[in-house]
């Protein structure tokens, strides 16, 4: 059984294609193919990702490959995927997680000059760090990590996801990791997702074995957290999942996308997506009512 895997160009975007090709060879499944998808996010690095769409503009070429019958399987970035799976899909494994903190590259926080410039192209990583550090001056930055890296001079520091320096084996000089009390993830930041046709029986038993059991039930409470929102809540919201024997603990939080507020709430228990959507519906009830409405 051949896998023809879909996926983004990037270079971070082929690892991950390359990495559940691997695990799939590891697994008895050594005919893969990826099938490369330019996105008009991709195309489009001009326009904020939010002005666009949200993050679901990543994806959406993606999974209409899978569904057209172009591709078998999908492989994306976990925090990229809107919170509601289109019909005909399923997300059929999630491989162990990588790092899911953000990180700074160019100079430590604690060394960042009153006023200095930061630059990232998320929402909840610029009022997060803005509620830390108001003094600060951000710019918008998007295309691929080389991309941005290659800017570093432009800007006092930049942000991002940590996983991605690791998956591409990038060493900046700087790098200062944010724990994930000071800059909260991304929902689903540090995994990978594998969509498949949900009628493809065959992929489906074969990608099991690829999946990562305490990484999927953290990441099903965050996406849990996040549909609770909306689906693909356009207001600066993260969420982080913890495991420790059978307790999941779940943070979560939702800001104004000016910063002038940022709510936070974290509780403990056994069910994943309740706590996840329990977490949203307390931030709601907290103030982000009136957020959502504007």
């Amino acid at each position: 059984m051949k896998f023809r895997i879909a996926t983004r160009g990037s270079a971070l975007a082929r690892w991950q294609a390359e990495h559940v090709a691997a695990l799939l060879h590891a697994h008895g499944h050594p005919h893969t193919e990826l099938v490369i998808v330019e996105t008009v996010a991709d195309r489009r690095l001009d326009i904020p990702i939010d002005a666009m769409g949200g993050k679901g503009v990543f994806v959406k070429e993606i999974q209409a490959a899978v569904l057209d019958g172009r591709a078998d399987i999908a492989v994306h970035s976990a925090k990229d995927l809107p919170a509601i799976t289109p019909p005909g899909l399923v997300i059929a494994a999630v491989p162990e997680r990588a790092d899911p903190r953000d990180a700074l590259v160019g100079a430590r926080l604690a060394d960042l000059a009153p006023g200095a410039l930061v630059a990232t192209g998320s929402i909840r990583r610029r009022v997060q760090l803005a509620a830390l550090r108001p003094d600060l001056r951000f710019s918008g930055l998007r295309g691929n990590i080389i991309t941005r890296l290659s800017r570093l001079a432009e800007f006092d520091a930049i942000l991002m996801a940590k996983a991605g320096l690791d998956r591409l084996g990038l060493e900046p000089d700087v790098v200062d990791i944010l724990d994930t009390e000071t800059m909260l993830p991304q929902v689903g930041q540090g995994a990978l997702a594998v969509e498949c046709r949900a009628a493809d029986a065959d992929r489906l038993l074969a990608l099991r074995a690829i999946e990562h059991p305490r990484t999927r039930v953290v990441v099903d409470a965050e996406r849990a957290f996040l549909h609770e929102l909306g689906g693909d809540c356009d207001l600066p919201a993260g969420a982080h999942a913890t495991l420790a024997g059978d307790v999941i603990t779940v943070r979560g939080m939702l800001a104004a996308r000016d910063a002038s507020v940022l709510l936070r709430d974290t509780q403990h228990g056994t069910d994943g997506s309740a706590l996840g959507r329990s977490v949203a519906r307390a931030l709601v009830a907290r103030g982000g009512t009136a957020m959502l409405d504007r």
